[in-house]
């Protein structure tokens, strides 16, 4: 009912001025209002001549970026979408901080539907450094990666574990440190060679001829 009073209002000045004129809406209807000549309209405070502090409509430098947003005036359909407020003083970019209204003006009935509020914040963000694109594509990316990650911590899987191919046991004593196969009977447990015939187990010396092969003594002289 309000929108359909404003919209009257407005057909009504517009016919009676022959143009739309920020300075000559009512407060009420002044922010986010754009005037014939493509300016927008900001609702500004001063002070009157008797000294207290008024509201009133005045028409800014800053232009409609959409030349079809001509003496246009928003809808409260799309005020209620995407959060904004016809109070709102100037032209500022507080709002880009917050993360709520970045969700609603975001939003696919804000986004899509509403031109004139994603033209004047998408030139807010633009004067910033900002772009309300990349914002808008972040803030659709975020909530599927918030549930993904939820997803995975209510599941509780453990993350698989990955073999490193090694093990902290011991190989058997004298068997090869790479096969594990014990060495050949009588061969060198370092190096796996075979000891001579004969000779010492543990010097490799060749024992005397005739001698005891333990004790390395002489036999005694033959008795025939």
């Amino acid at each position: 009912m309000k929108f359909i009073l404003f919209f009257g209002l407005s057909l009504f000045l517009q016919g009676a001025l022959g143009e739309l004129i920020c300075e000559e809406l009512p407060i009420e209807m002044c922010a986010l209002s754009i005037a014939s000549d493509g300016k927008r309209c900001v609702l500004e405070i001063r002070p009157s001549e008797e000294g207290n502090i008024e509201a009133e409509c005045q028409t800014s430098e800053a232009f409609a970026s959409n030349k079809m947003l001509q003496e246009y005036i928003e809808t409260d359909e799309c005020v209620g979408a995407c959060g904004v407020d016809r109070q709102s003083l100037g032209l500022s970019s507080d709002a880009l901080v917050d993360s709520k209204f970045i969700a609603k003006l975001c939003s696919h009935h804000c986004y899509n539907n509403c031109p004139n509020i994603i033209d004047l914040y998408s030139s807010v963000a633009s004067a910033e450094g900002l772009s309300l694109r990349k914002m808008c594509a972040s803030q659709k990316t975020r909530p599927r990666r918030g549930m993904y990650q939820s997803a995975s911590l209510s599941s509780g899987a453990a993350a698989p574990v990955v073999s490193s191919g090694t093990t902290d046991a011991n190989p058997p004593v004298g068997s090869d440190p790479v096969t594990g196969a014990d060495p050949p009977a009588g061969s060198d447990p370092l190096t796996g060679a075979a000891s001579p015939a004969g000779s010492d187990p543990v010097t490799d010396a060749a024992s005397p001829a005739g001698s005891d092969p333990v004790t390395d003594a002489a036999p005694p002289p033959s008795q025939y």
